[in-house]
């Protein structure tokens, strides 16, 4: 597959096979996109950020780590990451989320969890099995009392991340839609399968 561009607050999903790389870019800066899996064949194999957390005794991913399924299966290995800033303690922004923030509940926005949703129903997803996504870019600060904090992503110009899937998978990925985790711009990811390494 060609280098393909998510354009701002859209989504996408697409088969990954076992052992293509999965490459996201950053073409701007300061841009996250939300990544959700599950086993293709199997749309009740989820991406678990509960057992990768526990299973890599990190909640900051980069270089070297796996993101495993709520089974305990290997799905993804990050193989190269030039920002080194993730999160996998949040789910993905949703209208509820708009809603609440904005007190009106009249409100409609874009949301990674539509997005998400739409595009991974196509493969016959149960958007109820949707949990929490990786957040690729996303810089989310925990201080010393566990309290959480969305920050500007330290990702800059084309940076990028490089995974490698350990089984088949139907993977999600968006331009995350919230302006605020974004540095206050909405602004587009690109993403490209590779060979088999």
């Amino acid at each position: 597959m060609s280098r393909q561009r998510l354009n701002p607050q859209t989504g996408t999903a697409f088969r990954l096979r076992q052992g293509e790389l999965l490459t996201v870019w950053d073409p701007e800066g300061e841009q996250v996109a939300d990544l959700f899996c599950f086993e293709d064949g199997n749309p009740s194999g989820v991406l678990s950020s509960g057992r990768s957390i526990d299973y890599n005794d990190t909640i900051f991913f980069s270089k070297g780590h796996f993101l495993y399924s709520f089974a305990g299966d290997v799905m993804l290995e990050i193989v190269e990451d030039s920002c080194g800033r993730h999160d996998f303690l949040v789910t993905p922004c949703s209208l509820q989320m708009f809603r609440m923030l904005a007190k009106d509940d009249r409100i409609e926005h874009p949301s990674c969890q539509h997005n998400l949703e739409v595009n991974l129903a196509e493969f016959g997803f149960d958007p109820t099995h949707l949990g929490t996504s990786f957040n690729i870019f996303m810089n989310v600060e925990v201080d010393n009392t566990g309290r959480v904090r969305v920050s500007v992503p330290r990702s800059k110009a084309g940076d990028r991340v490089v995974f490698k899937a350990h089984r088949d998978l139907v993977v999600g990925l968006t331009a995350c839609s919230d302006e605020g985790t974004n540095n206050g711009r909405c602004k587009p990811i690109e993403y490209e399968i590779g060979p088999k390494a």
